[in-house]
C-alpha cells in the first residue's frame, strides 16, 4: 500500500519528469483519429501576435524566470535564442487529432509551465528567448503502427514544420538585425530544428551568423549537416551539440549503429568516451525550480547515447524509468547555461565571423 508520504514524493517525480508523458507508449493515452485524407489541420498561428509564441524577450513569461542565484538577462542580451520546444500534444484528454491546436488555453499552460520554465530559462543569461508555439505532431506519429498512420503522421510532421519554419522566417524578418544566434531543441523540437539547420544555416550566408546549436533528445546523424561539425570543445562556435540521456547499461531495443550518430558530453563537452563524474556537475534542476542540485548527475558517451548513472535525490527510489530523455537538459541545467554563455563570448571575441575552434 502506498503511504501519504510516499504518494507526495510519486507525485513529486511525476512532475519532475514525467512532464512529457510517454504512456502512449504503453497503449492509456488518447489517441489520434482518422488518417492523413481525414485529417483537418488546427488554424495556423499568426507569428505578429505575441499569443503565438511561448517566449518572447520583451513578453512576460515563463522563459524570464531563474532558480535561485541565477539572472534574467535578455534585456542586454549579446545574442538570441530560437528554442523549439518537445511533444507536449501527448495523448492527455482531449488531444485526438494529429496536430495539437496553437490556441489551446489548456495545452499552452502544459506546455509553458513545462517546457518553457525548465528548459527555454536555460538560455536567458545569454540571449534574448524566443520559442514559437507550432501546431506539433502528436506524440503517437512518433510510434505509428500502421502504413495509414504512418502517412498521417508523416503529414503531422510536415505541418509542424511549416509552422517552425513560419515562426523563423518572422523572426528573421522582425527581431534578428544581424544578432548571433543560438538554436535550442529538445525532443520533437530537434526534430525540426535539424532540418532548420539543413535549410537555413548548413553552408548559407546565416551559418555566419551561428553561436552554437544544442540538438537534444534526438539522434543527429553524423553526416546530417554537411558544413556544420559537432562541437569538440566547451568554447567551440559554429558547431551544434547534442545528446540522448538512458540509464547507465541501459541500450534501447529501437537502438542502431551508434557510430553513426554525433554525441556530446554536456560535463565535458567533447565527443570523447571518457566519463565524466558528477563533481563537473554544476547543478541540475528539478521539480523544485528554485533550486539548484549540484552534482545531480555524471555523463558518459556509450555507442551513440549518453549514459548517466541512475541520481540519487529525494524520492529517486520511484525513478525507475531507464530512458531520461525527460531531464536531458534538466540534470545539467547549470552547465547548459553556463556553457552556451561561454560560447557567445567565445563568438564575440572571434569577431562574430564565424567558426571558432
Amino acid at each position: 500500500m502506498i503511504t501519504i508520504s510516499k504518494l507526495s514524493i510519486f507525485s513529486f517525480l511525476y512532475k519532475t519528469l514525467l512532464y512529457c508523458s510517454l504512456c502512449s507508449l504503453a497503449g492509456c493515452a488518447v489517441l489520434p483519429r482518422g488518417d492523413a485524407a481525414d485529417a483537418v489541420p488546427p488554424v495556423p498561428p499568426d507569428y505578429s501576435n505575441p499569443a503565438y509564441w511561448a517566449a518572447l524577450p520583451d513578453k512576460a513569461d515563463p522563459a524570464d524566470r531563474t532558480p535561485a542565484g541565477l539572472s534574467n538577462m535578455q534585456a542586454s542580451a549579446p545574442a538570441d535564442v530560437f528554442f523549439l520546444h518537445p511533444t507536449t500534444y501527448t495523448g492527455d484528454r482531449g488531444h485526438n487529432q494529429w496536430n495539437g491546436p496553437v490556441n489551446d488555453e489548456r495545452l499552452n499552460r502544459k506546455t509553458d509551465e513545462s517546457t518553457i520554465l525548465y528548459q527555454a530559462s536555460l538560455f536567458n543569461g545569454v540571449g534574448r528567448v524566443f520559442a514559437p508555439r507550432y501546431r506539433q505532431a502528436h506524440l503517437h506519429s512518433y510510434y505509428a503502427r500502421n502504413a495509414a498512420e504512418k502517412a498521417a503522421a508523416e503529414k503531422a510532421f510536415e505541418l509542424a514544420w511549416l509552422d517552425v519554419k513560419a515562426a523563423f522566417e518572422y523572426y528573421l524578418a522582425h527581431h534578428h538585425q544581424g544578432r548571433p544566434i543560438i538554436i535550442a531543441s529538445h525532443s520533437q523540437g530537434t526534430t525540426h530544428a535539424k532540418r532548420l539547420m539543413r535549410e537555413f544555416f548548413d553552408g548559407k550566408p546565416l551559418q555566419e551568423r551561428l553561436v552554437a546549436a544544442y540538438l537534444v533528445g534526438i539522434p543527429v546523424e553524423k553526416d546530417y549537416l554537411k558544413s556544420i561539425p559537432p562541437c569538440q570543445t566547451p568554447d567551440d562556435t559554429g558547431c551544434y551539440c547534442t545528446w540522448r540521456s538512458f540509464r547507465k547499461g541501459h541500450i534501447p531495443k529501437w537502438h542502431k549503429d551508434g557510430s553513426l550518430i554525433a554525441v556530446t558530453n554536456p560535463l565535458t563537452w567533447t565527443t570523447g568516451e571518457a566519463y565524466a563524474p558528477a563533481d563537473l556537475n554544476e547543478g541540475g534542476v528539478l521539480y523544485n525550480f528554485d533550486k539548484i542540485l549540484p552534482k545531480l548527475a555524471d555523463a558518459q558517451i556509450h555507442d551513440g547515447l549518453l549514459w548517466v548513472t541512475k541520481p540519487r535525490f529525494p524520492g529517486s527510489v520511484f525513478f525507475t524509468r531507464p530512458n531520461y530523455h525527460v531531464a536531458d537538459y534538466n540534470f545539467y541545467y547549470l552547465n547548459v547555461r553556463n556553457n552556451a554563455m561561454r560560447r557567445v563570448e567565445a563568438f564575440r571575441q572571434a569577431g562574430q565571423t564565424g567558426v571558432s575552434r
